[in-house]
């Protein structure tokens, strides 16, 4: 048998968290080696490729479910600051790639995109307004707007407004610097600038098997999903950042911190159309409250979507369901994820999660006219012959032990580490991508702990607010915030969008009657 071949690091999957940890480490150690392996046959083209995902840069400034009210009807929004704080991560990383060449332009993936909050009913619109009253005495949303006015609605919103019956009351937060993320785009560009300084990638190639060796590496068996031929690498550090592929790997590693984690897999749906009349006059992403018993990443969404320089508009998500844990996995992967350690967890969840479990068979048995009624609901105009649907990615929600319990459905994402730092994956799905960069950093502090305060100075370089909450720092936040917005182009208009001007100033003097423009 031949030797393995060595590598320093390798990573599982081409997605953005992998290719954000693949520049990463380029930067902060160039001499190392890196082997990157991907079982399809090009980057980003699972969670990470832009149809697969909504493309919103999740900083909390229009998800509703991460700013609950209390019973005393003051609103928390701890959950809120923290995802912001995470996303200032992101954004300053990328003007730093920007800024030093590594990505070459930051409109290629990034275009500035206002994030709605919307809502109808007084009592959800006494909601908004403290919501806003609360949010924008912190720093990081200061610049968040209250409107309840059905005409500036209609100025901002024209295709919501079209046809609309204002006799229900309406309210908006609208926060003007959102953003929209292309992490396709971003993703193959990260790992081209990794594969040009050194990094070897290999497309086509499945891992089937890792082992641990007595000193501590990792044996990772590869094959050639083409051809056949398997190859073995011996490696010192091992990251799998395959998306819903990720868990059955670190459970095939056999590391005692994934025992006990499950995964369930939820499928997305989106309608979309590029129908200019209707892109022109819809330019926000604009997130309303989940049905009752929807999971957090089943809130309704009319979004802006910026592909390829070109607009169009999405409405969804929609959920779907198979048992695959990648939108190209297998039939086999839920049942094969199920193990001695996590079947109590997941039964347990079984159990108590009815009103999810109602909710995906309420999903599942829409028609598509019934689809377009629901985005009746943000655009009254619509019709049903100027949308189409598109069939989104996989997620996989985590399953976890809890005390008493059996298992919990958790939302949102999960680092796990062995505690020799050898391995690492990320569990999950949003805010995801758009908290890859602190994700990444909590994997390289773990894993690399001798190393990573010689990393600091250079991290610190790259995220000047690294280790800083920019919540209690309202002079450095304005700092790097307005050297983001510089260096990413962000106070330039969107590419792709029309501009405003274009629209019919008549289209929106009547909300209640305005035609679709």
């Amino acid at each position: 048998m031949s030797e393995p071949e060595k590598t320093d690091v390798l990573l599982v999957g081409a997605g953005i968290m992998s290719a954000t940890l693949s520049v990463l480490l380029r930067l902060v150690e160039p001499d190392w080696s890196m082997t990157l392996v991907e079982r399809l046959d090009g980057a980003a083209a699972e969670s990470s490729d832009p149809w697969n995902n909504a493309g919103t840069g999740h900083s909390a400034l229009c998800e509703l479910n991460y700013t609950p009210a209390r019973a005393d009807g003051s609103i928390d929004i701890s959950k809120a600051v923290n995802v912001n704080e995470q996303f200032q991560v992101s954004r300053q990383f990328w003007a730093y790639v920007v800024e030093n060449g590594v990505l070459p332009d930051a409109r290629s993936f990034l275009n500035p995109i206002p994030h709605v909050s919307f809502v109808t009913g007084a009592d959800n619109v006494d909601y908004l307004k403290r919501r806003r009253e609360t949010l924008a005495a912190n720093p990081l949303f200061a610049s968040m707007e209250f409107i309840d006015d059905r005409d500036e609605f209609a100025r901002r919103l024209p295709l919501m407004a079209a046809k609309r019956d204002f006799s229900d009351p309406v309210g908006l937060n609208w926060t003007q610097d959102g953003t929209d993320v292309d992490f396709g785009s971003l993703s193959r560009q990260l790992i081209g600038y990794g594969a040009q300084h050194g990094m070897d990638t290999l497309f086509g190639h499945e891992v089937i098997d890792l082992d641990q060796g007595s000193d501590g590496s990792w044996t990772v068996k590869v094959v050639n999903r083409r051809t056949g031929l398997k190859r073995t690498f011996n490696a010192k550090f091992v990251f799998v950042g395959a998306g819903g592929g990720a868990l059955p790997l670190l459970q095939k590693a056999g590391i005692k911190e994934a025992k006990g984690f499950g995964g369930f897999p939820v499928g997305g749906q989106f309608l979309r159309t590029d129908r200019p009349e209707l892109t022109v006059g819809h330019q926000a992403k604009v997130y309303g409250l989940p049905p009752l018993g929807a999971p957090p990443m089943s809130v309704p969404h009319l979004d802006t979507r910026v592909i390829n320089e070109k607009s169009w508009l999405l409405f969804g998500p929609f959920a779907g369901w198979s048992p695959k844990f990648l939108k190209q996995g297998k039939l086999t992967d839920l049942p094969f994820s199920v193990k001695p350690d996590n079947l109590m967890s997941m039964l347990g969840v079984g159990l108590t999660e009815m009103g999810l479990l109602k909710y995906l068979i309420g999903q599942l048995l829409l028609s598509e006219p019934a689809r377009v009624e629901n985005l009746r609901e943000f655009a009254p105009s619509a019709k049903d012959s100027d949308w189409e649907m598109d069939i989104a990615g996989q997620r996989v929600q985590v399953i976890r032990r809890a005390g008493g319990k059996g298992g919990v459905l958790e939302f949102g994402t999960t680092v796990l580490s062995a505690s020799d730092g050898s391995i690492a994956g990320l569990l999950g799905a949003s805010p995801g991508a758009s908290t890859a960069v602190p994700a990444m950093f909590d994997v390289m502090e773990r894993c690399f702990p001798d190393r990573y305060e010689g990393w600091a100075p250079k991290l610190k370089e790259m995220v000047p607010s690294l280790g800083t909450k920019l919540s209690g720092e309202p002079g450095l936040f304005d700092e790097v915030w307005a050297w983001g917005t510089k260096v990413l182009k962000l106070d330039q208009p969107a590419s792709g969008v029309p501009d405003v001007a274009a629209l019919d100033p008549s289209a929106s003097a009547d909300p209640a009657t305005a035609a679709t423009v």
